[in-house]
């Protein structure tokens, strides 16, 4: 039955849409699975660790793509976007715009190009933390494995790549394609954002030396990060000895995102951790509002509390300016204990909140967002599905949980039509 009916069109190929793509597929329904990076996995694949099992998402992303490579069903577009949809459900028309990756599926990733490249980029796996080649793996787990080119940043004329490759995967005349698809039903699972915390012009993001947000600190903490997982702050290298975290980074603030993004009180304790387990001897402040670790996480949360080395200070932080040697200096407010906080640290981690991924973007006309950008279920069209954080903030357990239920949805869409 399913091979005689529509197809489903995933958009986003984080851990939301891998989820939805694979449920559907291995019950027999085919599905088109758009991202617009060069590799599957979203912001998952830069976590260090996360919840339930506190355990790298490498190992979950592994299986997902051990499941993805045999299966005939699912046909990815990777470096590509969905540009329009039109139709209703049971036949909505999409429009795919797919930009050239300038290395085709002959790239055995050997890595003699990257030997031979002369020119480096930002590396945007690492928040721009380090560098790469202008050729390049997306990182060590990327599927498809193979390396793509960010051709703004070559030098005129060069082709040193294409004279060290031995398998002509290296395609620098590559051009941008199109293609149009015929689906039964659409699902949006393209994620989320770190809220800018530039714009929160108190909190000294971009202004003051060592204060990164909290999706910067998940890469300082992996193994497979920049500083192979030492705690070292961005400005000089030195191990951080002494850190700030601050909570509601533009949450819950009519200025900046009214709504309480979840999960971010649980990444500081998170990360906290991170910092315990990287250096034993370093002293912690977590500055709060409210401490919200809902349900199967209240156990985690006492126990991070109840760590010796960490201190909660219940109360908004007014500003935090630069001391000496490029030292943040937090000032914040002490309800419990009364009066103000003046606090030197090594290094200021601020927990921006969740974003839609579509705030402030331009998307078809089939799918409709809310005021946050979310796309919220009650005002979409029959046959348009939400799937994971684009629909709320979440923890990646809820999400992959809401993508099943995407997948479902969608079919049930494919089978009504």
């Amino acid at each position: 039955m399913a091979e005689q009916k529509g197809k489903i069109l995933v958009i986003g190929g984080g851990i939301s849409g891998l989820t939805t793509a694979l449920e559907a597929a291995e019950v027999g329904y085919e599905v088109i699975l758009v991202e617009k990076n060069p590799a599957l996995g979203g912001r998952v694949s830069r976590f260090y660790q996360y919840f339930p099992k506190l355990c790298p998402p490498l190992c979950g992303l592994e299986i997902n793509y051990r499941r993805l490579k045999p299966n005939s069903k699912i046909q990815t577009f990777t470096d590509s976007e969905v540009v329009s949809i039109t139709g209703n459900a049971g036949s909505y028309k999409a429009t795919i715009k797919t930009n050239p990756a300038y290395v085709n599926d002959k790239c055995v990733v050997c890595d003699k190009c990257t030997d031979v490249c002369p020119a480096e980029r930002d590396n945007d796996h690492n928040y721009g933390l380090d560098k790469t080649k202008a050729i390049y793996l997306p990182h060590e787990m990327a599927w498809p494995a193979r390396f793509v080119i960010d051709r703004a940043k070559c030098p005129d004329g060069c082709t040193k790549c294409v004279d060290a490759c031995d398998y002509d995967a290296i395609e620098l005349q590559a051009q941008e394609t199109t293609t149009e698809v015929e689906v039964a039903s659409v699902v949006y699972a393209t994620g989320w954002k770190p809220y800018d915390a530039a714009k929160i012009e108190n909190l000294g993001y971009g202004n003051v030396s060592n204060v990164i947000n909290n999706v910067t600190m998940e890469r300082l903490a992996a193994g497979n990060g920049p500083t192979k997982g030492v705690m070292l702050r961005p400005s000089d290298q030195k191990k951080v000895e002494k850190i700030a975290f601050v909570q509601c980074a533009g949450s819950r603030d009519e200025n900046h995102l009214p709504y309480c993004s979840a999960i971010c009180c649980l990444a500081s304790l998170k990360q906290a951790k991170y910092v315990r387990e990287a250096n034993p001897d370093a002293e912690i402040y977590i500055f709060y509002i409210d401490l919200r670790t809902p349900g199967k996480y209240e156990d985690f949360a006492a126990q991070i509390q109840n760590d010796e080395k960490i201190t909660l200070v219940k109360g908004k932080v007014a500003k935090i300016t630069e001391g000496a040697g490029q030292n943040p200096v937090v000032e914040a407010e002490d309800i419990l204990n009364g009066g103000m906080v003046n606090l030197e640290v090594d290094m200021v981690v601020l927990a921006t909140g969740m974003e839609s991924s579509l705030r402030g973007q331009s998307v078809p006309e089939a799918v409709q967002v809310d005021e946050n950008g979310f796309v919220a279920p009650s005002i979409q069209k029959n046959g348009v599905i939400a799937a994971g954080t684009v629909k709320f903030p979440a923890d990646v357990n809820s999400a992959i949980q809401d993508s099943t239920g995407a997948a479902l949805k969608a079919i049930q869409t494919v089978v009504g039509s």
